[in-house]
């Protein structure tokens, strides 16, 4: 098996709603401005959502948006132009489209990344570890490297929150109810 072969490999995939939410996360990234002006472009191939992975303290979160993703989109209702900025909007604690996709998705400085493809194919799989340069890591070391003060901060988490809940469910219980209002 060869290094991109096994770093595929280690790309986790989950079922939300019937369709596959393939997961990459990357450190040491060294093309974001790159990869950002693909996006701005539209150009981005295959399609992905790139988002800020210092803001992201669990995959349960990212669940939860892609879940209200996949459900604004099987409503003909996005927000934004497609299913994986819808992804990155819905993440973010913010109902302003820009604000939410500078906040939560990737800047030229970005060096820390969670890529996400809905219904990724094996080749897309390659093509999207061979797109972004930088070392795919285990999902389980989001915990371990979340800026949990800065998450605190955008979504306006309190420490009397966090004495009765995780900050996962403190930003998951956010995205759920944010468009309640």
């Amino acid at each position: 098996m060869t290094e991109v072969e096994k770093d595929v490999k280690e790309m986790k995939a989950f079922n939300v709603n019937g369709s596959i939410l393939a997961l990459g996360l990357f450190i040491g990234v060294s093309n974001s401005r790159e990869l950002l002006q693909s996006i701005q472009a539209g150009t981005l191939k295959p399609e992905i959502a790139l988002l800020n992975a210092s803001l992201i303290p669990d995959v349960f979160p990212v669940l939860a948006a892609a879940h209200k993703a996949l459900i604004a989109k099987s409503r003909e209702s996005l927000t934004t132009r497609t299913l994986h900025s819808e992804l990155v909007y819905n993440y973010s604690a913010s109902k302003h489209i820009r604000e939410s996709l500078k906040r939560c998705g990737i800047s030229d400085e970005t060096t820390y990344i969670l890529a996400a493809r809905f219904g990724a194919s094996e080749d897309e799989m390659k093509e999207i570890e061979e797109l972004i340069k930088g070392k795919e890591i285990d999902l389980r070391e989001m915990e371990s490297k979340a800026d949990k003060s800065q998450i605190q901060k955008h979504y306006k988490i309190t420490s009397q929150e966090l004495a009765v809940s995780s900050l996962s469910d403190a930003i998951t219980c956010r995205i759920a109810v944010r468009d309640a209002s």
